[in-house]
């Protein structure tokens, strides 16, 4: 029974940090994932040029890879961390964070799959989400309609 409360102990304290900036720890998780995400996004407007990515590619490389397996960890614990998660996986922010996150991995498998770098430009549209910006956005919504609708067209182009 103590190991229990320990769970739900760790999964409360960590929904604290990651869904609510109104805590010490959520402003500074918050600030953490705006930095990494800008750093995203310098990356791959740098990795786009070639004779920088000619000098620097490894530092560029491991540098993507740290940020992404950031990111996949941070969607993990958001997943981990929710009663409903298929809510959230399913929800706007949640297919964008798959989407940004996915071409890295890909790219490791199959040879090639570099060119799906722009979906990782998609890391930008989750400052919507920590400036708390998105309840602004009608946009967002039918972005996400138009995902979903495209959802075949993508899977194919992702798998091809």
């Amino acid at each position: 029974m103590e190991n229990n409360n320990k769970k739900i102990g760790w999964k409360h304290r960590l929904h604290e940090i990651i869904y609510e900036a109104d805590t010490g720890e959520g402003k500074l998780f918050d600030v953490i994932l705006l930095v990494a995400i800008i750093a995203s996004i310098i990356l791959v407007m740098l990795e786009s040029v070639e004779s920088f990515d000619a000098e620097y590619h490894n530092f560029l490389n491991i540098s993507e890879w740290i940020i992404t397996i950031l990111f996949s960890i941070e969607y993990i614990i958001r997943i981990i961390t929710i009663k409903k998660p298929f809510k959230y996986i399913f929800s706007f922010f949640g297919i964008i964070d798959l989407l940004s996150t996915i071409p890295k991995y890909l790219s490791f498998i199959l040879v090639g799959s570099h060119n799906l770098a722009a979906l990782r430009a998609l890391r930008l549209l989750r400052i919507f989400r920590i400036l708390k910006l998105a309840r602004y956005i009608g946009a967002s919504n039918r972005l996400l309609i138009a995902l979903k609708a495209s959802r075949a067209k993508i899977l194919v182009f992702l798998f091809l």
